[in-house]
């Protein structure tokens, strides 16, 4: 049985198309100049054409991410794929302070065990105890969402 959805959290469409438009021109931007203008030395050239594909490849993985929804369940934050970010029974708080380390419009989350690295562009982030989310999220969503989570959390004492 599926658990009872409390909150999603999904990009903001002006923010979305912002952040993938800006990386989509300096990757075009980036390769015109390696090809149309090429610098004098080949090594920068080669420099200019990689670093253009690798921002290219970055806009794609943004423009793929931020179509994901982040989910809050009463037992989970999951993706709207079903992947889980955090058992809400394994996290210790939720930061949403101005001089955390978190992503623009988001919060910190620190759970009580460690899982792998992972990083969807513009939606969340995971290292170690830390679950970021937040990005090119809606700041409205993602603040009703931690203030969920911290209610949970003072709940359960």
């Amino acid at each position: 049985m599926q658990d009872k959805v409390l909150m999603v959290v999904q990009a903001s469409a002006p923010r979305r198309y912002f952040a993938v438009g800006t990386l989509l021109s300096l990757g075009v931007i980036v390769l015109y100049l390696a090809l149309a203008r090429p610098p004098a030395e080949l090594g920068l050239q080669a420099f200019l054409i990689a670093f253009g594909l690798v921002v290219l490849w970055l806009t794609n993985r943004l423009r793929r991410s931020t179509r994901l929804t982040l989910e809050l369940t009463e037992t989970e934050l999951r993706t709207g794929d079903g992947e889980v970010l955090a058992d809400v029974a394994q996290i210790e708080a939720v930061d949403r302070g101005l001089f955390a380390f978190k992503p623009s419009n988001g919060f910190l989350l620190r759970v009580s065990q460690k899982a792998p690295r992972r990083w969807e562009p513009g939606m969340w982030w995971r290292t170690g105890r830390r679950i970021g989310v937040g990005g090119v999220a809606s700041a409205p969503q993602t603040k009703a969402m931690a203030e969920i989570l911290s209610a949970i959390i003072a709940e359960r004492g």
